[in-house]
C-alpha cells in the first residue's frame, strides 16, 4: 500500500511538473519579448523612425489581428467593457502612453527607460492599491518600494551627472508613463476587466488613429526607411511585444497563478539591458547596473505576499 501511495504521489508530482515548466517557459518568453520591444524601439529611433511611426507598427498589426475577436464578442459594448472605459484604458495603457514612452528614448539610453518605467509602475501600483483600492500593503512591499526608490535615485544621478537636462527630462517621461501604467492596472482591478479583454479592445480602438496618421503624416517617410527596417518594427512591436507576449503571459498566469507569474515582468529590465547590449551594442554603465540590481531587489520584496 505504501509503495502504491508513493508511486501515485510521484506520478502526481510528475503530472504537475509539466504545466509548471510550461508556465515558466511562457513567462520567460513573454519577458524576453517585452524586452525585445524596448530594444526595437531604441533601434527604430536610431534608424530614423519617429515615435508616431513606431506607434503605428505597435498597434495597427495587432489591431487588425484582434478585430475579428472583438467583432465576435461585440463592438457595440467593446467586449462588455464599454466605450467610455475603453477610451480611458486606451489613454492609460495604450497608444497615448506608448507614444510618450517612445519619446523618452530620444533623450536617454535604453537602460533608463527599461528600468524606470516598470519601477514606477510598481510604485504607482502600490500607492493606488493602498489609497484608492483600499488594499493592505505588507511591510515587505513597503520596504521593496523604498528600495526601488533608491535604485531610481542611482539612475537619476547618472542623468544629472552625465547627460544633463535632457537626461532628467527623459527620466521624468518614464516616471510619467510608469505611473500611467499603474493607473491602467488599478482601473482594470477596479472595473474587474481582464488584461486580455483590455488588450483586445485597446489594440482595436487604436485602429481609429490610422486614418489620421495617413492623412497628416503619410507613408512616404516610413517607406523611405526600407522594407527590412519596417519588417523589424512590425515583428518587434506589432507581434512580439504585443499579442505574442500577452498570450504567453496569460498562459503563464493560467499555469502558475497570478502571484508566481508576477515575477516575470520584473525580469524585463535585466533582459532589456542584456538584449540592448547584445543587439545594439549599448553596454550598461556601472551606475545603470547598480540601479538595476537595487531595483530588482526592490521588485522581489514588493512582490512578496508577506
Amino acid at each position: 500500500m505504501d509503495q502504491r501511495t508513493s508511486g501515485a504521489e510521484a506520478l502526481s508530482q510528475k503530472n504537475d511538473a509539466g504545466p509548471a515548466l510550461l508556465g515558466v517557459t511562457c513567462g520567460l518568453a513573454a519577458a524576453l519579448f517585452w524586452a525585445l520591444g524596448f530594444a526595437g524601439t531604441r533601434h527604430g529611433l536610431k534608424v530614423g523612425f519617429t515615435p508616431v511611426d513606431l506607434l503605428v507598427h505597435r498597434y495597427v498589426w495587432s489591431g487588425i489581428a484582434f478585430l475579428p475577436l472583438v467583432a465576435r464578442a461585440g463592438i457595440k459594448d467593446l467586449c462588455g467593457i464599454g466605450w467610455s472605459r475603453g477610451l480611458v484604458l486606451m489613454v492609460l495603457g495604450g497608444p497615448v502612453m506608448s507614444l510618450i514612452s517612445y519619446t523618452g528614448f530620444l533623450f536617454v539610453p535604453l537602460g533608463h527607460g527599461s528600468v524606470i518605467q516598470p519601477s514606477c509602475a510598481t510604485l504607482g501600483g502600490l500607492l493606488l492599491a493602498a489609497f484608492v483600492l483600499g488594499e493592505h500593503i505588507t511591510a515587505s512591499r513597503l520596504v521593496g518600494a523604498l528600495v526601488i526608490v533608491g535604485g531610481l535615485g542611482v539612475i537619476g544621478a547618472e542623468s544629472i551627472g552625465h547627460i544633463g537636462a535632457e537626461g532628467v527630462q527623459g527620466d521624468l517621461i518614464f516616471v510619467l508613463t510608469g505611473l500611467m501604467f499603474a493607473g491602467f492596472g488599478a482601473a482594470l482591478r477596479h472595473w474587474r476587466v481582464s488584461a486580455v479583454s483590455a488588450a483586445l479592445v485597446i489594440n482595436v480602438l487604436s485602429l481609429l488613429l490610422l486614418p489620421a496618421y495617413i492623412a497628416i503624416v503619410g507613408l512616404a517617410h516610413v517607406a523611405a526607411i526600407g522594407v527590412t527596417e519596417n519588417a523589424i518594427q512590425a515583428l518587434a512591436q506589432g507581434v512580439l511585444a504585443g499579442p505574442a507576449a500577452l498570450y504567453l503571459f496569460a498562459v503563464s498566469v493560467q499555469r502558475l497563478g497570478v502571484a508566481r507569474a508576477a515575477v516575470f515582468p520584473a525580469c524585463v529590465p535585466a533582459l532589456t539591458l542584456l538584449t540592448g547590449w547584445l543587439l545594439l551594442g549599448e553596454a550598461p554603465t556601472m551606475l545603470q547596473t547598480a540601479g538595476l540590481v537595487t531595483v530588482l531587489c526592490g521588485f522581489y520584496l514588493a512582490q512578496r505576499q508577506r
